[in-house]
């Protein structure tokens, strides 16, 4: 057993983990233990559980852990009963409830069209992205449409950090889509090179300028090949990242961006007429305009407008690829900008060659709140949909505000059960201001709704992970938590560890097995509560 740190909250305990060297991110798990060091509030049988988050896909694998009777990834011991609720749904297939589940699919979207006029269609992505290019860019939906083939690369495997590796697998990336633009069985391919975005988040400045130079490597072999074959190449992104590397005061911002996004229309297709784009628009447009060059009408529901101006005739191109630069975003200001500092031949050559656009990928433009950064999941979603689509979080925050999220069934539901079982309740998800994941505001309505309904035992069990964060925002999170429950005089912090074990969505079991060691038999840093 580890030696408790005596007589020290749980952000104290954080800010000792950060002297050892610790960061927010895989922060190793930090557990509160009663003066016998017996763990204090452990998930057991016939508590209930709210999982908070709202993202959904890094989710699902610790969810499986906790539930699942038939789970088989590792050695849970005795298997308990829970009464689980999750905040939206992270996967039809789990027997959990919901509190907010969709309202509709999103149909008509760009993969279903092109598929539905008989178009093969390929994808391509390393695992870290697959994903997005799936389920997302299929309007949050898991169905593989009939003509859809997907390529997944996978990403490196049995490395703590991308900064080892910040190449990913960009250039087998680029192979495979040399490979399936060659292959005449496939009209339309779309590709996502994941490395400005998932080294983008990582604290070391050589490792992000090798992720965006290797991404700008990895088009320029695509451009070659499109050249060659005569395809109508778009390059585009999702949200930005590394353009804005650094907030004003000089410290790292690791997270994402309120900045646009390029969008780049680089017809080798031997047409004559010079194609003009209008100067701006948002990811929505994406969509149409690649339906306007396959001579596709659009889906009635797509509010997005094709960005092509003119020639107003349409003709089919034989070819498309559609290249999604994660986490690319455009800047002027050369402060922080990691993106003009990199050696990025192939994109600019390619910016001052060919029509171009720029897209709001942010705020309002992607269904989220208006000032609020984009990210991959909307970005995709849009990229996608060809439509605004409000997000989960907006829905949330409008039923925190009027009242009906402390009205809902499935919240009332998982109270009743821990007070007719006379067990704990606890809520788990991500302790951030503001993260895909979610939002301290939701943990702090469900604390209140909580102690409202006369809840006698309240645990909370916290992720953190310091992506677009001042440095040490995790301790920062965690304190104002720990406040609230005083206030509240309901509501004990008792788990905390670095996202990085709790929400994997790449079948790293051992990761998922360290966050339910943690969760349920109190392995960890020992903190005396």
């Amino acid at each position: 057993m580890k030696t408790p740190f005596l007589d020290i909250s749980m952000a104290g305990a954080i800010r000792e983990a950060y002297k050892l060297g610790q960061e927010d991110e895989a922060l190793e798990p930090i557990v509160k233990v009663d003066p016998s060091g017996r763990p204090r509030g452990r998930i057991g049988d016939g508590h209930s559980v709210i999982f908070y988050d709202i993202r959904g896909e890094r989710e699902i694998e610790l969810t499986r852990s906790l539930i699942d009777r038939d789970f088989r990834y590792f050695d849970r011991g005795q298997p308990f009963r829970l009464h689980f609720v999750t905040m939206i749904t992270y996967d039809p297939s789990l027997d959990v409830g919901v509190a907010f589940p969709a309202e509709e699919q999103v149909r008509n979207t760009l993969v279903e069209i092109i598929t539905k006029a008989g178009l093969r269609l390929a994808k391509v992505a390393e695992s870290e992205k697959a994903v997005h290019i799936g389920f997302f860019l299929n309007g949050k939906n898991d169905a593989v449409f009939p003509g859809e083939d997907r390529f997944i690369i996978p990403s490196p495997q049995g490395v703590r950090s991308y900064a080892q590796t910040p190449e990913m697998s960009a250039a087998s990336v680029a192979r495979e889509v040399v490979s399936r633009i060659k292959d005449p069985a496939y009209p339309v391919v779309i590709a996502n090179l994941a490395n400005v975005d998932v080294v983008g988040h990582i604290e070391d400045r050589t490792a992000v300028l090798r992720a965006v130079e290797t991404a700008d490597a990895a088009l320029g072999t695509i451009v070659e090949e499109c050249r060659r074959q005569a395809v109508t190449l778009i390059v585009t992104s999702d949200h930005g990242t590394v353009e804005e590397w650094l907030y004003p005061d000089g410290s790292i911002n690791t997270g994402h961006t309120r900045n646009p996004v390029p969008f780049i229309l680089a017809d080798f297709s031997g047409r004559d007429e010079k194609t003009v784009l209008r100067p701006n628009g948002e990811l929505a447009d994406v969509a149409p305009t690649v339906l306007e060059l396959l001579a596709l009408d659009k889906a009635a529901e797509m509010t997005g407008e094709s960005l092509i101006v003119a020639p107003h005739a349409r003709q089919r191109r034989p070819k498309i690829a559609l290249l999604i630069l994660d986490g690319w975003g455009l800047r002027e200001d050369a402060y922080g900008n990691i993106i003009r500092e990199a050696r990025t031949l192939h994109f600019d050559a390619l910016w001052s060659e060919f029509p171009h656009s720029v897209l709001e990928a942010a705020g309002g433009a992607v269904g989220m709140p208006d000032r609020t950064v984009g990210n991959s999941e909307a970005g995709h979603l849009h990229l996608g949909a060809g439509r605004r689509i409000l997000l989960d979080r907006v829905k949330i925050d409008r039923a925190v505000e009027d009242g009906s999220f402390f009205r809902n069934p499935e919240f009332l539901g998982a109270i009743a059960e821990a007070k007719k079982q006379r067990k704990p309740l606890h809520l788990m998800g991500i302790v951030s201001h503001y993260s895909s994941h979610g939002t301290l505001d939701h943990l702090f309505a469900l604390m209140r709704m909580a102690r409202e309904e006369a809840v006698a035992e309240l645990y909370i069990h916290g992720f953190i992970g310091r992506r677009g964060e001042k440095p040490e925002s995790g301790a920062i999170y965690v304190e104002k938590v720990e406040q609230m429950g005083r206030e509240l005089g309901l509501g004990e912090v008792v788990t905390i560890m670095g996202r990085h074990w709790s929400l994997d969505r790449e079948h790293n079991w051992d990761r998922v097995e360290k966050a339910y060691r943690a969760l349920v038999q109190g392995v960890g840093t020992r903190v005396l509560g």
